[in-house]
């Protein structure tokens, strides 16, 4: 039986495009297969990155700067040697709370509020080791008691203005610490009467020691909007100042 002409020409276009439909289609195929592999290794890729970065944050909050422990054992060492048994017993009591916070806590965040009483530890240990000589105010605005914040923050900053500013500062030392809430944000400040920043610049001071570069690392991985400020004061000493969201248990931004 003989094709007529109609279905012989359908025949040879069939014959001729359908193999080009085919590659056509096959390499749409593989495109898109080539196109879900690379997804895939890009979430991948996000996914490490996230672990990475959560690895990094943990090991930063894990941080414990030797100087305040070697300056506490001396401490420890000086009450025994005077006998003084109730002020030794004391610190011994703050120095088992402050360790016990810090090799504890493995949350990312916590509540300002634990912070806080963790911090107070830190403080009453420098209260006996400086006596009279050192003057402490606190205040906490009820607002922001409950919001969630990178432990050892707030520690961190004392012992930085305790290190770098107080220590060796003679007579009466001051140390202020407040924390409220400023434009929906975390408003946290610390501010002392120390020997002050002298002619350094922010850039100077991240690039040096790790309490307040620790800090700055911490807040990049979390936050995406943060800041951290420090400026001299003009009585002298120096003023550091955090913002950061107000996040909720819930861990949303309020």
């Amino acid at each position: 039986m003989l094709l007529s002409y109609n279905a012989f020409t359908i025949f040879v276009v069939v014959a001729i495009f359908a193999p080009l439909v085919g590659a056509i289609s096959l390499l749409v195929v593989l495109a898109f297969e080539k196109q879900i592999d690379g997804l895939t290794f890009e979430k991948q890729q996000v996914q490490m990155e996230k672990e990475l970065q959560e690895s990094e944050y943990m090991q930063l909050n894990q941080q414990i700067q030797p100087h305040f422990l070697f300056n506490t054992m001396n401490l420890m060492l000086g009450l025994a040697r005077l006998d003084r048994k109730e002020t030794l017993v004391q610190v011994m009591e703050a120095l088992s709370h402050y360790l016990k916070f810090k090799y504890q806590v493995k949350e990312p965040l916590i509540p300002l509020e634990k912070e806080w009483a963790y911090t107070q530890s830190y403080i009453q240990i420098q209260k006996i080791r400086f006596q009279n000589r050192l003057d402490v105010n606190l205040d906490i605005d009820p607002e922001v008691q409950s919001a969630l914040l990178p432990p050892y923050l707030i520690q961190t900053l004392v012992e930085n203005s305790f290190k770098h500013g107080l220590e060796k500062k003679p007579g009466e030392l001051l140390l202020e610490l407040k924390a409220d809430l400023f434009k929906e944000n975390v408003r946290i400040t610390v501010s002392d009467n120390g020997l002050g920043i002298g002619k350094l610049t922010k850039n100077d001071i991240f690039q040096k020691g790790h309490g307040l570069p620790n800090i700055k690392r911490r807040l990049e991985l979390l936050y995406d909007e943060s800041s951290i400020d420090i400026t001299p004061k003009v009585s002298g000493g120096t003023i550091i100042t955090i913002l950061l969201p107000k996040i909720t248990e819930d861990h949303e931004e309020v």
